[in-house]
């Protein structure tokens, strides 16, 4: 496994045995394996949006899926297989989308590949073979370390947003433009040749959008729970002796 998506990897570096956080190869493998499928859900969901049309259940599952990813979010593997194969399910439905709305509107289908024709191994075992052909030491080799690791910026960037974006979706929150914007972005970590200037462009761009996503929490917080109001907590400090304790040091007793 490699993992260096958050702030306590491994010196600093990058887990390469078991994650610092606990997270495990199988894990961390078919995480990154679940990404791959994503990605595949965004090229077509990306060229739908574009020709004005969006699904709201592609959309729901896509922020579901990379929300799964994030540390300490979905560490069980089964999990993470049925989520594998829905993707692949919703990866289907956003292929009709693409190609129904195209139909519509007399423009012809881009093909693609890729993530769009991976298809799953029916065992675990098969799965986790798979996914080690899309683990970020195999794209240091083909890509090279700085459009690698400026990819990952911008991935972990989506993911930061995605947090913000299910916590919404589970208010009754959703955002078409950001969930178009998000697709958008995918399918861009797809393309065969970035730069480094766009793949930073990328990253800003994810900036303003977080920005966004937070908004749109902040307001579903506040419509389902009303605007949060400061109030007085009890605080006191009471000596064990004054319970007949004897004369240990005092400890403090929080409210909380």
């Amino acid at each position: 496994m490699f993992c260096y998506q958050c702030e306590q990897t491994s010196k600093g570096e990058g887990c390469q045995t078991l994650g610092v956080c606990g997270k495990d190869e199988t894990t961390a493998t078919l995480q990154d394996l679940l990404i791959h499928v994503v990605k595949g859900i965004s090229m077509y969901a990306h060229r739908a949006a574009k020709l004005g049309a969006q699904d709201a259940e592609i959309d729901a599952f896509t922020i579901q899926a990379i929300f799964a990813t994030l540390t300490n979010v979905n560490f069980d593997p089964e999990r993470l297989v049925e989520l594998i194969h829905r993707a692949v399910e919703t990866r289907a439905a956003a292929r009709a989308l693409y190609e129904r709305v195209s139909g519509c509107a007399g423009i012809a289908l881009v093909e693609l590949n890729g993530a769009t024709a991976w298809t799953p191994a029916p065992t675990l075992e098969g799965l986790l073979a798979q996914g080690k052909q899309v683990l970020l030491p195999v794209r240091f080799l083909s890509e090279g370390q700085e459009i690698s690791n400026l990819k990952e910026l911008v991935m972990y960037g989506i993911k930061g947003v995605a947090a913000y974006a299910f916590h919404a979706l589970a208010l009754g929150a959703g955002d078409p433009l950001s969930f178009a914007k998000i697709h958008e972005i995918l399918d861009f970590l797809t393309h065969p040749a970035p730069t480094a200037d766009e793949l930073l462009g990328n990253a800003l761009a994810l900036g303003e959008l977080n920005y966004r996503v937070m908004e749109i929490l902040d307001k579903a917080h506040t419509e389902t729970f009303g605007h949060p109001q400061p109030a007085k907590v009890a605080e006191r400090a009471q000596r064990q002796s004054d319970r007949g304790l004897g004369s240990r040091p005092a400890r403090s007793l929080r409210a909380s």
